[in-house]
């Protein structure tokens, strides 16, 4: 378990816009260039004091931070899931607690989100922050396998999100899709991996090569229809007929 304790005093005179910039200085993704990201960014409703501090304390605490959702594709959760208003909802990859708290917040009255993760060492993150978002009793947390703990939930789910190992993209979506109910939706991840799908000479690890199968089966799935969207890594949303 990581002993990581979040530290005010290493943000003294440093101005919550200044460092917020800061942590997003860094390389975007191919499908936009930084100015129009900027912008987007810039044009969309703010973090929260709460989700703020999460990012920061995530950049400290882990060295994989970009494994954040972003404001972008937060936001974006947050508005399918308010437009959705769904009463279940499935998370794979639970990470820090973020999306899952974008989430939540559009569930229907009394609905409940599912999220696993199987990183003990960032547990304690999400759960502070899960805690602090007044979305503690909507929201539960599994720890483990999810190939092993998605079959022990009880569906029918309104909405899927997959956000976890790569590899596994297919097993997670044809383990989850009889689960979701007629109308539902899945939404996946990373589905554009840095533009290595594009790239025949990048398919020589498990990540790659698993996205790319995922991609290929969901382009032949007449069960759903699919939209590709190329919002920051590539987020692939799925009906259910």
């Amino acid at each position: 378990m990581c002993n990581f304790r979040y530290q005010s005093t290493e943000y003294a005179g440093v101005s919550k816009t200044k460092m917020m910039k800061e942590l997003f200085e860094r390389p975007q993704y191919q499908t936009t260039t930084p100015a129009y990201e900027q912008y987007a960014v810039e044009h969309t409703s703010p973090e929260t004091d709460l989700m703020q501090q999460l990012i920061r304390e995530t950049h400290l605490a882990v060295t994989t931070p970009g494994m954040l959702s972003g404001l972008l594709q937060g936001r974006l959760l947050q508005m399918l899931s308010h437009m959705i208003q769904p009463e279940l909802i499935l998370e794979v990859g639970t990470f820090t607690g973020y999306s899952a708290i974008y989430l939540a917040s559009g569930l229907a009255p009394g609905g409940k989100l599912h999220t696993v993760d199987n990183n003990p060492e960032v547990a304690h993150i999400a759960k502070k922050y899960i805690s602090e978002s007044g979305y503690e009793d909507r929201i539960v947390t599994h720890q483990g396998d999810a190939m092993q703990v998605i079959p022990t939930l009880q569906g029918p789910f309104d909405l899927v999100f997959i956000d976890a190992d790569k590899e596994n993209y297919l097993n997670y979506y044809l383990t989850v899709l009889p689960m979701v109910r007629k109308g539902g939706f899945i939404l996946t991840d990373n589905v554009l991996w840095y533009g290595k799908v594009l790239n025949e000479n990048a398919l020589t690890d498990k990540e790659t090569r698993g996205i790319v199968a995922f991609n290929s089966f969901i382009k032949e799935d007449t069960s759903v229809e699919h939209l590709l969207l190329p919002v920051r890594d590539g987020l692939m949303m799925v009906r259910k007929k």
